[in-house]
């Protein structure tokens, strides 16, 4: 197995898409607006998918967190408000944000899991900081981070109700950045006693199935490679000091924060200590090359995957998801907050 995830064109498989992936065998798949027209198409799209591996706990992702970041959308999927949203219910009544956070998500993964969908890029455990690039801004959870901790480790809990497994983002912490990843590299100056309050969080949710990193640059840990290719990041702040041994993704390495070509990052970042590449944009050479030159997956990566899917589940049905949506609705009414 490869361990990748792959992006796909379009709505459809194209013939050409479909023998490379058999062949490649990678770990999973990643889907974006332009693959997702109406629930028929999508779940045909992923029962595709399924039946070239042959495999029904496959992992098909999507970045699915609500607000901006948001690839089903109405009016074929419900509509799921940003983080922030949640943050300011739990400024008000901490304990009904944590609620609204557990039954949104809920519903959340009952459309995902309808669609085929087993893994969702949810949920962002980084900490908002002033001053901030707002690449981040309001899909962050709060800026005090035993709050971001508490209302992430409720999303999880809901994503893994409908049978969907989450994934903490972007470790070590992305809440300090100064510049949009997708087009530069972004130098975080901040001291190790300082960065304390960014991986807060995540060494609180640290029994997330699923983690990924973020293509930052932290003069304390590295002043050389960003958190994504950097063997120390990875093995003595993300696997030691987070106390993570989840399944560890890198976030899409076409992103211009990353130098070099495409499998050339791809290369660095699984020699460096990440256990599946994320390449999200199905541009077939890249996708042949990473393939050409990354090994097949180890066993001690086989297994995290295994235990990342272990509990997803397919559903023909939304079940309980109007009465979900409901009750997250009427929590969020209590301060003002509308979904």
């Amino acid at each position: 197995m490869t361990p990748a995830i792959f992006g796909i064109a379009g709505a459809q498989l194209t013939e050409e898409e479909r023998a490379f992936f058999r062949e490649a065998d990678p770990a999973g798949y990643i889907l974006f607006g332009r693959n997702c027209v109406d629930p028929q198409q999508l779940r045909a799209l992923t029962d595709d998918l399924r039946a070239i591996h042959g495999r029904e706990q496959l992992l098909v992702s999507i970045d699915q967190e609500g607000g901006r970041v948001a690839r089903l959308r109405p009016p074929h999927w419900a509509h799921y408000p940003s983080g922030q949203t949640f943050d300011a219910l739990y400024q008000i009544a901490p304990a009904s944000a944590i609620e609204a956070a557990r039954a949104g998500a809920h519903a959340m993964a009952l459309e995902l899991s309808a669609m085929g969908i087993t893994v969702d890029f949810h949920p962002p455990l980084d900490v908002r900081q002033p001053g901030a690039h707002d690449v981040i801004g309001d899909r962050a959870l709060g800026s005090e981070p035993m709050q971001v901790a508490a209302i992430g480790r409720a999303i999880l809990d809901g994503l893994a109700k409908g049978g969907v497994a989450g994934c903490i983002k972007h470790m070590p912490g992305h809440g300090r950045t100064t510049t949009d990843t997708h087009h530069a590299l972004p130098t975080v100056t901040a001291s190790e006693e300082e960065l304390e309050l960014d991986i807060a969080p995540f060494r609180a949710v640290n029994k997330a199935p699923i983690g990924m990193t973020g293509h930052l640059l932290f003069n304390a840990w590295d002043k050389d490679k960003p958190a994504t290719l950097s063997p120390f990041i990875i093995s003595e702040i993300i696997r030691k000091r987070i106390g993570f041994d989840g399944l560890l993704l890198t976030d899409d390495i076409d992103m211009e924060a990353l130098n070099g070509t495409v499998p050339e990052r791809a290369v660095a970042a699984h020699s460096a200590g990440c256990d599946i590449v994320l390449n999200c944009w199905a541009k077939m050479p890249d996708m042949v090359a990473i393939v050409d030159q990354l090994p097949a997956m180890d066993q001690v990566a086989l297994a995290r995957l295994d235990n990342a899917l272990k509990t997803t589940q397919l559903r023909d049905d939304l079940g309980e998801h109007k009465e979900l949506l409901a009750k997250r609705d009427s929590l969020l009414e209590l301060a003002g907050e509308a979904a």
